[in-house]
């Protein structure tokens, strides 16, 4: 049998002014970008804690500590792209990601065929593999009021068979 594992991914981080925003490695026009050590993309973010989870990697935090100066204001695109490296080295390949952004503003339909295709080269892996969603909270919670924003991923991993 095929050595299958999902893990899951969650990340969240306030909007401040005087940020860039980006979300799923793409630089969106907006009035305020997100909080962070490193450039806050919630969305790889989430993708990465999800592959390492799977791969029983630990998380983020682990691996790309915010207490390291050489992550300070690093693009997140670098540490998804070191993660596909630590998941293929533990023996896994990419199976499918599933996420879902939590914003009230900006709408984020418009970027998501760019996220994909931006997120799928970083990860060499096929575009059709991934889903991104967006969605608001109805006004409800910090999303709502605009104190942040939040992602959910799943990933789904697999040890591909010896040929």
């Amino acid at each position: 049998m095929q050595s299958i594992r999902i893990g899951f991914g969650y990340d969240v981080h306030a909007l401040a002014p005087d940020r860039a925003l980006w979300l799923g490695g793409v630089r969106i026009e907006h009035s305020l970008g997100l909080q962070g050590h490193s450039d806050a993309d919630v969305l790889i973010h989430a993708i990465c804690d999800a592959l390492l989870g799977a791969a029983g990697l630990r998380d983020i935090g682990y691996h790309f500590p915010d207490t390291a100066g050489r992550y300070k204001d690093i693009d997140s695109k670098i540490l998804l792209r070191e993660t596909m490296t630590l998941v293929r080295q533990a023996g896994y390949e990419l199976g499918n990601i599933d996420a879902t952004v939590a914003a009230e503003q900006p709408k984020l339909n418009p970027h998501i065929p760019t996220m994909l295709a931006t997120l799928a080269a970083v990860m060499q892996a096929d575009p059709g593999d991934l889903s991104i969603k967006a969605t608001t909270t109805e006004r409800l919670g910090f999303t709502g009021r605009q104190e942040g924003i939040a992602a959910y991923a799943t990933a789904l991993i697999y040890k591909p068979r010896p040929h």
